[in-house]
């Protein structure tokens, strides 16, 4: 008896340090999510296929910063068009640009969750994230506390020529500006990497027009980043389409 007391104690304590991710795909057609996490903490070995309509969920221990995304024009192997990772589980593995990106780190300053999505590497599907009711504290207030950020304009057919990324005729991702042109002021590198010397530029200015909750370039950061507390943790919802 003692020892099956032990048992639940323990598992509810490893619940209570967890937070959870529910992964769903709304999208019309079969969409390969993908996690990468710090200190090699990848959920489900980085990689995963999913249906129309499917949902996963997960776990991820406190302090765990990373992001997820999806992959697009994927083969049986995992060769993916967009959002490449070099296989159907990534293992510790990041994706191969363009791809939009759900950005996490949890449990950070002043005990707060940091979330964002960002399109600094370009967009491939809409990706929105949502905090889910019940799993943070609502005491506090404001644009950017616990609040659902997105992108909910497909890009795609509406990208510029040059950051166009084609395959079967078709365009299936929008390149960013960086990845497109490679110069240093659209990279926000060498003499251009600070904010006051890597200002928005028109490539950027195309995302964040369209899709103005999510990072457009390296320095969008004040009006892209959210934050969220936990009580006692938060639980997250990432949705494609």
């Amino acid at each position: 008896m003692l020892a099956s007391l032990t048992l639940l104690v323990s598992a509810a304590t490893v619940c209570l340090a967890d937070h959870t991710f529910h992964v769903e795909n709304h999208c019309s057609y079969t969409v390969w999510a993908a996690a990468y996490g710090n200190n090699g903490q990848t959920p489900l070995g980085g990689g995963w296929e999913m249906r129309a309509g499917a949902r996963r969920s997960f776990t991820v221990v406190d302090h765990w910063n990373g992001r997820i995304w999806g992959r697009t024009h994927c083969t049986g192997s995992g060769q993916c068009q967009t959002g490449d990772c070099g296989g159907i589980q990534c293992n510790g593995r990041t994706g191969r640009p363009p791809a939009t990106l759900a950005e996490f780190t949890l449990d950070g300053w002043g005990g707060e969750d940091f979330y964002d999505l960002s399109l600094v590497d370009g967009f491939n599907i809409m990706m929105t994230i949502q905090p889910v009711a019940g799993s943070y504290d609502t005491n506090h207030h404001g644009q950017y506390y616990c609040a659902r950020a997105g992108c909910y304009t497909d890009l795609n057919q509406q990208c510029p020529g040059e950051q166009r990324q084609i395959y079967g005729g078709q365009v299936i991702a929008c390149k960013s500006a960086c990845e497109a042109t490679g110069r240093d002021d659209y990279c926000c590198r060498n003499a251009h990497n600070t904010p006051q010397t890597c200002p928005s530029f028109p490539g950027a200015d195309f995302f964040k027009s369209r899709c103005p909750e999510a990072y457009s370039y390296a320095y969008d950061d004040h009006k892209s980043t959210f934050t969220c507390r936990g009580n006692p943790k938060t639980a997250y919802t990432v949705r494609f389409c």
